[in-house]
């Protein structure tokens, strides 16, 4: 049975999806106004890890992820560039998605854009008007009267008074609430606008994903996911004009947060300018596993603090993985033992990757038993277990000896390695051992750390 701890209620709950054997998941995307940062990876990184885990189970999951590629961060920053909005928009999405290829991620079965809904987004805002939950305002945009929705707040655990009591002062005089929001934006000059019923204009931010999950899943599916900084207010507005809109009770059986990445104990965001670049940051690694490995290293629900040191550590637990799978022969028939057992249960507890992680390195170590006893056949099927598990994880599919010997920026090519390897090792034939220390210590200058095996062979990897 898998668990999964639900935002909505506040406890882990088995999944139990609507349709048996189904699994339909709802992940809010990103605004392509700028790169990828790390905080986005995280997102990425934890929702393809619980597909690719479900799909182990045996569930067909379909995910949705959107484009949002209409909004006022992309008008701004379009305008701040000189170009047309729509060259921003393709260019960030073509560089997020060799990001994401990148990082293993695997591309969402849909993938829908704002501009492309719209239809279905202006029909979901004439269904709000109609069921008493939305207004034409004075200046012409369509507000959500959150006063109408009973249930305003159970997800996030904030109530209308305590709502109100903090709300700026300084609100929109059209609003007959503070706490409404909009739908639809009247069109204002030198914008993109598109006509509705109500004038020219754009939809709102939150709308979006309310039209996108429930046109593409339908309109009561079973998780819905994001980052926890948008538990309020945009999974709360989604919650409200979905229901609303359908007049169902449901939206989403299952709601799931990630945690943030934090860098000196403050969220990376873009607002705070604080973040990384994940292509920036990828550059300078291993292999981009390196930051799947440390993504997963904490409970996607909680925090992950970002430093170069952790980024280390992940590397160093990749790199004793992939020593330990390192010439051993591809066994493609799995034998599950009692390491896939205590893998598949730390992660039917709501996907806990850390103690998923030690499984693996727990086998890791079992290989390394096996072959230093000379059983070679029994490290050989702990490897093809080792491999298979970590690929839920998106782990542990590389050749190991590329694996190694790869680099962001090597300050030394592969084939001059090999030659000096050779170099040292005849040295050692000839007993002329200050020559191959010295060659030892030029290797080990230029990041090759060599690793001298029985019979004469010298294995060799990047630091």
């Amino acid at each position: 049975m898998i668990r999964i701890h639900n935002s909505l209620s506040g406890q882990k709950q088995a999944l139990a999806p609507i349709r048996p054997g189904q699994v339909r998941m709802y992940v809010c995307g990103i605004t392509v106004y700028d790169y990828v940062h790390v905080g986005h990876a995280r997102m990425f990184v934890v929702f393809d890890m619980v597909r690719r885990y479900l799909q182990r189970r045996g569930f067909e999951v379909t995910l949705v992820q959107n484009i949002t590629d209409i909004d006022d961060k992309i008008i701004r920053r379009a305008a701040e560039n000189g170009e047309p909005m729509e060259v921003l928009v393709e260019r960030f999405i073509r560089a997020m998605r060799e990001d994401r290829e990148r990082l293993g991620i695997v591309a969402p079965d849909h993938e829908p854009r704002a501009t492309q809904y719209l239809p279905q987004i202006i029909s979901m805002v004439e269904r709000l008007i109609e069921r008493g939950y939305a207004y034409v305002a004075s200046n012409g945009d369509v507000m959500y009267s959150v006063a109408q929705f009973e249930g305003y707040g159970r997800l996030s655990g904030k109530c209308l008074a305590d709502l109100r009591a903090g709300a700026r002062v300084a609100v929109v005089e059209a609003k007959r609430d503070p706490l409404d929001f909009v739908l639809w934006k009247a069109a204002k000059p030198g914008e993109p606008a598109w006509d509705s019923p109500w004038g020219r204009g754009r939809p709102g931010w939150h709308i979006e994903c309310s039209a996108m999950s429930t046109s593409l899943l339908g309109e009561h599916f079973d998780i819905h996911g994001g980052g926890l900084d948008l538990k309020f207010p945009h999974h709360e507005n989604e919650i409200a004009q979905s229901c609303g809109a359908s007049g169902h009770s449901h939206f989403a059986n299952l709601w799931m947060h990630n945690g943030f990445v934090n860098v000196d104990n403050e969220k990376m965001s873009k607002s705070l300018g604080n973040f990384f670049t994940l292509r920036e940051v990828l550059a300078q690694l291993r292999h981009p596993e390196v930051m799947r490995y440390f993504m997963l290293s904490s409970h996607y629900r909680g925090p992950i603090s970002y430093s170069l040191e952790q980024l280390e550590q992940a590397d160093a637990a990749l790199v004793r993985l992939y020593t330990a799978l390192r010439e051993l022969p591809r066994i493609h028939e799995v034998q599950p033992g009692v390491h896939t057992e205590r893998f598949c249960e730390a992660m039917d507890d709501d996907f806990n990757t850390p103690e998923a992680l030690a499984v693996l390195q727990s086998l890791g170590r079992g290989i390394n038993s096996a072959r230093a006893a000379g059983d070679n056949s029994q490290a050989a099927l702990l490897g093809a277990e080792l491999r298979s598990l970590a690929g839920v994880l998106g782990l542990g599919q590389a050749d190991p000896e590329a694996w190694l010997r790869g680099a962001g920026e090597a300050d030394i090519a592969d084939s001059a390695v090999e030659s000096l390897i050779e170099e040292r090792n005849t040295a050692r034939r000839g007993k002329n051992w200050p020559e191959a220390d010295r060659i030892r210590k030029q290797l080990d200058s230029a990041g090759v750390i060599l690793e001298d095996q029985p019979g004469g062979r010298t294995l060799w990897r990047r630091a």
